[in-house]
């Protein structure tokens, strides 16, 4: 289907995409989604990326320049003929303000002046602090993007691509993986995903799991009486604390122990919270160990209990 063409305002005339407005282009099958921002020392590894696929269906690229003050949209000018050769349309706006408007700001910007069916999420600066899912790998049809979005316009600091995965969720969204390796993450010094803290990212996941899991549940274990069980324990709220028959462990000192004690609490006495080995808790479970910690053990265990994830069990890691 062809998506509806929108009104332009007079500020977007002003600043209109290089490549011809939205309204003399025909529709993509898959528009490639770059927001920018001082990028330039990544963008040629990107297009070339980009220029390498084998895609055979019509492609745009969409960039939107966050007000870059080194050579970025020169860099991607660049790239226009062999883009264009490519049978890859290239679509540039951006603009010049005192203070970038943020990854969502780009974002959205960049999906309204684009066309395709599909959007295919390509950070010039590969972006994600915490979602196991994340940001460059997203490939989603626009119907959907405007059903959930539009991203969080919040600026730095606000981790606008776990807003938006977990609005997905909550409208129905699954995620389908593909067991190839399609992408390359840079992880460097001067990345976006700096300005977001862990602690935010960690209370939007409390936060989450709360709303679609623990409301759900009666009663639960943790699977973890080490720090990071311990402190998601610390961070439920007082209905989902008392929730908590146990914490779970494969570690015998922690197991001989007994308990965990809630030293922060207000209340008298003290709440203890046992310490079981996982084979005598019982489902369900917040698993709180990384899975890639432990060579297989952790998986090995979960099997042995013949527990379904996502109703016996669930990740938090």
């Amino acid at each position: 289907m062809k998506p509806s063409k929108r009104l332009r305002t007079t500020e977007d005339e002003a600043d209109a995409p290089a490549g011809g407005r939205e309204e003399e282009r025909g529709a993509a099958d898959v528009s490639i989604i770059v927001p920018m921002y001082n990028a330039s020392c990544w963008l040629d590894e990107c297009l070339q990326a980009i220029l390498h696929q084998d895609f055979t269906g019509t492609t745009e690229l969409s960039v939107f320049d966050d007000a870059s003050t080194d050579d970025s949209r020169r860099v991607v000018e660049g790239w226009r003929e062999r883009l264009e050769a490519r049978g890859i349309s290239v679509v540039i706006s951006g603009h010049n303000s005192a203070q970038p408007g943020g990854v969502g700001y780009a974002k959205n910007k960049a999906i309204t002046q684009s066309c395709g069916q599909y959007l295919c999420f390509q950070d010039a600066v590969y972006t994600s602090h915490g979602p196991t899912v994340v940001m460059p790998t997203w490939f989603c049809s626009r119907s959907w993007y405007l059903k959930v979005g539009p991203f969080d316009e919040g600026g730095k600091g606000v981790p606008e691509d776990l807003l938006f995965f977990y609005q997905s969720l909550r409208r129905g969204g699954g995620v389908a993986r593909v067991d190839q390796c399609l992408l390359v993450y840079r992880y460097h010094e001067k990345a976006t995903t700096h300005s977001v803290t862990e602690e935010t990212i960690w209370k939007l996941r409390v936060d989450f799991l709360q709303e679609r899991v623990l409301s759900q549940w009666e009663s639960f274990i943790i699977w973890n009486a080490g720090k990071q069980g311990r402190k998601l324990y610390r961070s439920l709220s007082p209905t989902n604390r008392e929730k908590v028959k146990a914490f779970c462990d494969v570690d015998e000192k922690k197991i001989q122990k007994g308990f965990y004690t809630y030293e922060e609490s207000k209340q008298r006495p003290k709440p203890k919270i046992p310490v079981l080995h996982y084979r005598d808790a019982s489902s369900p479970f917040i698993v709180c160990v990384k899975l890639d910690m432990t060579g297989g053990v952790l998986e090995e265990n979960l099997n042995s209990l013949l527990l379904k994830e996502g109703t016996d069990f669930y990740h938090f890691n």
